[in-house]
């Protein structure tokens, strides 16, 4: 689904990603790991359009989508859920959740209606906050309304970054629960995590980067590879 080849990208002098490659199969959670400032928010950029990479290969089920444009990437099928939720101010939980409808340009309003009730019913804590503003829900509930607004658009695959930060820990079960859940019905995702130990529950492969290289690769299935993955990114 998604692949990445050799791919640099500089912050005006500063040369953040340094030849960064990895893949994403049909069905996989991947995860990304390694310590703050290493690259890993800078590769999320890079695929979703928000950064424009220097050099190399990016596709997106074999559409190369390096340097296009966001909404592009993002009507081909790529749902990013950001760290920072970007939850609209002044909108509902409703009418932030229409506007993940704006990724399928075209539908009629029967279906994204029937989406709606769907994300609902997958969500029930933001089917009881539907006329509630957006930002005054908590944390956690901003995080399932970020979540949510990327699915309503039935997106190919995520980009799931960060979403366990500054969540307590009973709403970060809820949230992993949820990544698994989509797991479990065969979404590719790509999860950037600073909870390696929680992530490594649900992610099938990880990477780890280091000064914006893929220092290391391996199976979360494998005591072997977790042990190294700890020992690199010293963890």
């Amino acid at each position: 689904m998604l692949t990445l080849r050799d791919v640099h990208a500089h912050y005006g002098l500063s040369h953040v990603l340094q030849g960064v490659s990895l893949t994403v199969g049909p069905g996989e959670v991947v995860g990304l790991f390694g310590r703050n400032g290493v690259g890993k928010t800078t590769v999320i950029k890079a695929v979703a359009g928000w950064l424009k990479p220097t050099s190399g290969m990016i596709e997106l089920d074999g559409v190369a989508i390096a340097g296009a444009a966001p909404d592009r990437i993002c009507r081909l099928g790529l749902g990013l859920v950001p760290e920072d939720r970007r939850i609209f101010p002044g909108l509902s939980v409703e009418e932030n959740l229409r506007l993940g409808g704006l990724q399928c340009p075209g539908r009629p309003r029967r279906w994204l209606r029937e989406r709606l009730e769907w994300i609902y019913g997958q969500f029930p804590r933001l089917s009881e906050r539907r006329s509630q503003m957006g930002t005054t829900l908590s944390g956690g509930e901003q995080q399932m309304l970020a979540m949510a607004r990327v699915l309503v658009g039935a997106p190919k695959m995520l980009l799931i970054d960060e979403p366990s930060e500054g969540l307590a820990p009973m709403i970060v079960d809820e949230i992993f629960a949820m990544i698994e859940n989509l797991r479990d019905k065969g979404v590719p995702i790509l999860l950037v995590e600073q909870n390696v130990r929680r992530a490594l529950s649900i992610v099938t492969r990880f990477y780890a980067l280091e000064r914006g290289r893929v220092i290391f690769e391996g199976r979360a299935d494998s005591d072997v590879d977790c042990r190294q993955l700890f020992d690199v990114i010293a963890v």
